[in-house]
């Protein structure tokens, strides 16, 4: 089957990162296995951040296929298979211990697959599942924070409170990112939470604006902290955290004693102790972890996605999708992880393997 893998060529730059192959289709799928014909993928910072550290291993695996967002069809499904038969359209995250989705076809346990949403195209499928698992995970899993089940939700309405100004806080820091833009969208439709973004350019403010956000600071004003507080003078009551460098005081600064803050970057030497004096609490989000340790609620992110399936065809949550290549081969996977590893993507970005309108 035709792959795409890390070019080990040397020398070469960035621009020719990944070059096109072609590799062994896997084998018939076992146990709960599905083996799936992808025909959309999209590209997170989680596939630059793996590549940086291939790269700098010179016995990396040169067959290793990255690629943790999937949106294709079931050809076939292992003997133990419950969920999903023959032909049915999955959309799925994957597992970062197993061969990814820069190829024709992929193996994938089905109980971190879901059913993918009728309503959208397969580029605009594949830009959600990491991304909304995450958020998903993080904001209902990981904080705990009450919302409106599935049946609860409308998409002409966000869940009401009798008393606006007992409204709690959410704080979102990497608001116009993938899973900044799962998270704005779930806390807008699905709970009461007010949600303050940090943003700094027009692009990203107005994005936020658009995904649910009721105010958007700008990340770089010289007092930060100030009019976060001014917009929320009793504290805010939650994080949701993608940058977590150099924050923490800030986080200490502006939240009210016993919140909670969840963080999805993997940022080292962080200053915890001076969370200590209000108590607040820290959580990480790692969404391959219920994958990667075999987690006996494995089937937990079939449920997530199935659900967010569903309210994506109620029309209650979009897609992030702002940029879409095609088709799936080295050059556009080349260029993808140009564009997310210059920090400045708003949304998500797709490659279909064939253009989509």
């Amino acid at each position: 089957m035709n792959a795409i893998v890390i070019n080990q060529t040397e020398p070469h730059d960035d621009s020719q990162s990944f070059r096109d192959a072609v590799v062994d289709r896997p084998a018939q799928p076992q146990h709960r296995d599905l083996l799936v014909r992808i025909h959309a993928i999209s590209i997170n910072p989680v596939d630059t951040k793996i590549y940086a550290s291939m790269k700098s291993q010179p016995t990396a695996d040169a067959t290793r296929i990255l690629g943790w967002d999937a949106v294709g069809e079931v050809v076939a499904a292992g003997p133990d298979a419950k969920l999903f038969h023959e032909g049915e359209r999955v959309w799925y995250a994957g597992d970062v211990t197993r061969q990814g989705s820069y190829a024709e076809y992929q193996l994938v346990d089905e109980r971190i697959v879901g059913h993918a949403p009728t309503s959208l195209d397969d580029a605009h499928a594949a830009a959600m599942p990491l991304t909304s698992i995450t958020a998903w995970e993080a904001l209902f899993d990981k904080l705990g924070i009450e919302h409106d089940s599935e049946s609860e939700a409308t998409n002409s309405t966000r869940p009401q409170v009798s008393d606006t100004s007992k409204r709690q806080t959410l704080l979102v820091v990497g608001a116009a990112g993938g899973v900044g833009s799962m998270i704005i969208q779930f806390a807008h439709r699905l709970t009461t939470l007010r949600i303050i973004a940090l943003a700094s350019r027009d692009e990203s403010k107005q994005w936020a604006l658009d995904m649910g956000a009721d105010e958007v600071v700008d990340y770089h004003s010289d007092d930060l902290a100030q009019q976060i507080q001014k917009l929320a003078p009793e504290g805010v009551d939650w994080i949701f955290s993608a940058y977590s460098k150099s924050n923490i005081g800030l986080y200490n600064t502006v939240m009210k004693p016993f919140g909670e803050i969840v963080a999805i970057d993997d940022q080292t030497d962080l200053d915890w102790y001076s969370l200590m004096d209000k108590a607040l609490s820290w959580h990480w989000e790692f969404m391959f972890a219920r994958s990667k340790h075999h987690a006996p609620d494995m089937i937990r992110q079939h449920e997530i996605l199935d659900t967010v399936a569903n309210l994506v065809d109620s029309g209650i949550i979009r897609s992030a999708l702002t940029q879409q290549l095609s088709p799936i081969h080295a050059d556009s996977i080349n260029k993808a992880h140009l564009m997310v590893k210059s920090g400045h993507m708003v949304g998500k970005v797709a490659i279909a393997d064939k253009p989509q309108e």
